[in-house]
């Protein structure tokens, strides 16, 4: 077993460097599990002052903040004290990702089977017409990197003059971005090593501490290098975890500008479809598994839901009896409307009675062909979960667009009643509970949960902390699909409504975007103005199944 925890390399690690911000930690509030009674955020107790311990902060998003003094979706608390000794039914949830490492220690026995179908026959054994579909399936073929939607607007000339006109505006504001910021990040990395290399050789040694610079007398250059240290080593006791952080940033901005934004990059050629034809369906393969080791956004979200909670080794999922189906669909870009609507329509006719979705994007060329989907999932009774996205923006604005979504920008008026949208907390119960990348809006997302820092699978039987909307969503998936293992009469209508309405209601007040020069409430960026918590979800679920309770 790999349990080695390796380091997200992004973008927002650089800000932290940039910014000096300090590592997103935030929270919420519980109950007395004594009872059956939804209790309110009056039972919170005050923030927690002392740091976490390394193993609640790779499971702080399982925790209670009664019990642990950790705001937590009360996980371990719901099976210790709620499921403990029950059965449930095993209820499949799709996974709308990119690829996922099937072999994964803490997911191999978790994974959807297709019983109907023999692998590496090259037939559709079970004619659901899909080939090799034993683990679920695959809408990319062999292909990873992709262009922004809003550049593959311009490189095909989709829509009229006003459309691409909005795309080139969008495109231009994202390269001006992504330019400068890396013209930051190379001087600070050679900075950076200049600075490592005069101290080594001041100190005599490859490895020095904080207190060893403060020990150091210098001036003129030297000092300001051993300045330029201090401040990196204040933050973090392993220089080469900063090195590793800006190495990180700089290859994610380099690739956005040869692929995300390079208007004649085109990352679809190896699937051989036109993804602008809804008729073109006869692409793809049965191998979800993902191409690359950096493809890993897929198995962190799958172990959110649902890594194995038995078996001794890494970590635990949110739900028991849940099988993983891998939906191979979510490129390094982004995704295809054709490739969401049809991945959609597979997992409701293969069996998922819960959707996750940690994906979106800005324009949406054909979001009708998404819309019928997700109005087909709703007939099929099942419920989709969607991350809010990553742009700390709010999401009423109808210039802040965000696809795939369920009111189709109407004054967030929903057309359909099986879709929740789940913003992103963190760790602390502060005024920063509200992660500061995630986007709000009291009508267009529904409910919050722990997605920053979160801790969960990675390719190659690895395992590390990831943040984004995308944590948060599968959080949420997990429960519903707990609440359905427990409770399968109820409806998606009716979980989606017990997840809302069973949620913890904060006390203190937060900022959004990452400023906390106005706060809110949680009432105003959010629908329900709540925290998803497992304990209240499953009290209320059964309260509703047995009829003691109407929605």
């Amino acid at each position: 077993m790999k349990t080695k925890i390796i380091q997200k390399l992004s973008h927002s690690a650089f800000g932290i460097i940039l910014l000096g911000t300090s590592t997103w930690m935030t929270g919420c509030a519980s109950f007395n599990p004594g009872t059956s009674t939804l209790l309110t955020a009056s039972q919170a107790t005050e923030s927690r002052k002392s740091p976490l311990s390394e193993d609640e902060r790779q499971n702080w998003q399982h925790l209670d903040l009664l019990q642990d003094t950790v705001p937590g979706m009360s996980v371990n608390r719901t099976y210790s004290e709620i499921i403990k000794n029950k059965k449930g039914k095993t209820v499949i949830v799709a996974v709308i990702d990119s690829g996922i490492d099937l072999q994964h220690e803490d997911l191999a026995d978790v994974l959807w089977t297709n019983q109907g179908e023999k692998a590496g026959t090259n037939t559709d054994d079970d004619g659901n017409g899909f080939i090799d579909d034993v683990h679920g399936y695959n809408f990319l073929a062999e292909s990873y990197n992709e262009q922004l939607e809003y550049t593959r607007i311009l490189r095909l000339g989709i829509g009229d003059e006003a459309y691409q006109a909005q795309a080139k505006s969008k495109l231009d504001s994202k390269l001006e971005e992504v330019t400068q910021t890396l013209s930051q990040i190379q001087p600070m990395m050679s900075a950076l090593e200049e600075a490592d290399k005069a101290v080594q050789a001041e100190l005599g040694k490859e490895n020095y501490t904080l207190e060893d610079l403060k020990g150091i007398e210098a001036s003129g250059q030297l000092s300001m290098q051993v300045g330029f240290l201090s401040q990196m080593l204040s933050r973090t006791d392993d220089l080469e975890e900063v090195k590793e952080s800006l190495s990180g940033a700089y290859e994610y901005y380099s690739e956005q500008l040869k692929y995300h934004l390079n208007v004649e990059f085109d990352g679809r050629t190896d699937v051989g479809d036109d993804p602008y034809d809804y008729n073109d369906q006869d692409y793809g393969n049965g191998n979800p598994m993902h191409r690359v080791t950096d493809e890993s956004h897929g198995t962190h979200v799958a172990g959110i839901i649902a890594a194995n909670r038995t078996n001794d080794l890494g970590i635990q999922g949110v739900a028991n009896n849940v099988q993983i189906m891998a939906v191979r669909a979510v490129p390094n870009g982004d995704e295809y409307d054709k490739d969401i609507a049809l991945a959609i329509r597979y997992a409701v006719d293969n069996g998922a009675k819960v959707i996750n979705a940690s994906f979106g994007k800005s324009f949406s060329p054909n979001a009708e062909w998404v819309y019928e989907a997700l109005k087909y999932a709703a007939e099929k009774d099942v419920l989709f979960v969607h991350a809010a996205g990553n742009d700390g923006m709010d999401l009423d604005n109808p210039e802040n667009t965000n696809f795939p979504n369920d009111h189709k920008y109407d004054n967030g008026k929903e057309f359909t009643n099986n879709v929740i949208t789940v913003g992103a907390l963190a760790s602390q119960y502060s005024a920063r509970m509200v992660a500061p990348f995630s986007n709000y809006g009291v009508k267009n997302v529904d409910v919050f949960a722990p997605g920053a820092q979160i801790y969960s699978t990675m390719p190659e039987g690895e395992y590390t902390y990831q943040s984004g909307t995308s944590m948060a969503a599968p959080a949420v998936a997990g429960l519903a699909a707990l609440i359905r293992s427990y409770y399968p009469k109820l409806t998606a209508e009716q979980v989606k409504k017990i997840i809302m309405e069973s949620g913890i209601s904060p006390e203190v007040k937060v900022g959004v975007g990452g400023d906390l020069s106005s706060l809110y409430t949680l009432s105003e960026v959010s629908k329900s103005g709540k925290i998803a918590n497992a304990y209240n979800a499953m009290v209320l679920a059964h309260q509703v199944s047995k009829g003691k309770v109407k929605l």
